[in-house]
């Protein structure tokens, strides 16, 4: 891996205030209920397991894995799902923890998805939210921080699987 230049975005100590803000308010509008919480692999691991932790709400956990197809990095639009949940989703609660939102194409197809499997609720919380970008109409009930139009590491978040163990989210400037 070359030496990347970054920008701290968002510290640590940012991130777990937001975090836990965010939890509170989830277990407010969930009191009394049990979540079923679906994370988006393979970004929102590190954000979802810190949100669990600090619900006041009961839940459980599974997991999906989006794929995007088109040539090189640009998505075609088509959104499909590579790894699928292994929960039953029929009339549960779902959240579902997205790492970023950016052109809203994955999320719209999952959310539309996971609908059709008739949940009692479902709501989506996204740690970071670059509205610059957005090619769908598409808005998050729970989300952590806006953020422009920047290429951001840390936190879960990765270029090329790496930087996802840096404990503040980064602007990555370039690769030298």
């Amino acid at each position: 891996m070359k030496e990347a230049t970054t920008e701290i975005l968002f510290p640590k100590a940012v991130i777990e205030r937001r975090v836990e803000e965010l939890a509170t308010q989830i277990s407010l509008d969930y009191a009394g209920k049990e979540l079923l919480v679906v994370g988006v692999l393979n970004g929102a691991f590190v954000f979802m397991a810190d949100l669990i932790r600090a619900l006041d709400v009961p839940c459980t956990v599974d997991f999906v894995r989006m794929a995007s197809f088109g040539a090189g990095s640009v998505s075609s639009g088509e959104v499909s799902i590579r790894k699928d949940l292994e929960t039953p989703v029929a009339g549960r609660d779902l959240l579902v923890v997205e790492d970023i939102v950016d052109t809203g194409l994955t999320l719209s197809r999952l959310v539309e998805i996971l609908r059709e499997r008739c949940p009692a609720s479902l709501k989506v919380c996204a740690f970071l939210d670059k509205w610059e970008r957005r090619r769908v109409p598409f808005v998050a009930d729970y989300v952590g921080f806006s953020i422009p139009d920047a290429f951001v590491v840390g936190y879960g978040l990765d270029y090329n699987e790496q930087f996802r163990f840096l404990p503040d989210v980064r602007v990555l400037k370039d690769i030298v």
